[in-house]
């Protein structure tokens, strides 16, 4: 996969997160923006040949585990945010009968 794919994402989330006019579109832009700098750190981790890091002794060109660890992390409490926002966009909605970045700000 190319690093550009997920340039690209990321680009498609910003321009999401800019031209929202919901909470709930915010949030989901910004999850794009966050799968797009996961799916970056992947790419730009990954090593062209290599092996997972579990082998018989024999000397291999291996691939860094730490950064699908780190990605797994992220993943993680991503999902645990975005899960927040959409909590906190109910909230909202509850206490001021809409979800339009418009009529909260009034």
């Amino acid at each position: 996969m190319e690093p550009l794919l997920s340039i690209a994402v990321i680009l498609i989330g910003m321009y999401g997160l800019i031209a929202s006019e919901t909470i709930i579109k915010s949030v989901f832009s910004a999850t794009m923006i966050e799968s797009g700098v996961i799916l970056l750190f992947l790419n730009l981790g990954a090593l062209n040949g290599g092996v997972i890091p579990i082998s018989d002794g024999v000397n291999l060109v291996i691939v860094d585990p730490i950064p699908q660890a780190l990605m797994i992390t992220t993943i993680v409490i991503g999902s645990t945010v975005t899960s927040l926002a959409l909590i906190l966009s109910i909230k909202v909605f509850h206490n001021n009968g809409s979800i339009h970045w418009k009529d909260i700000t009034k």
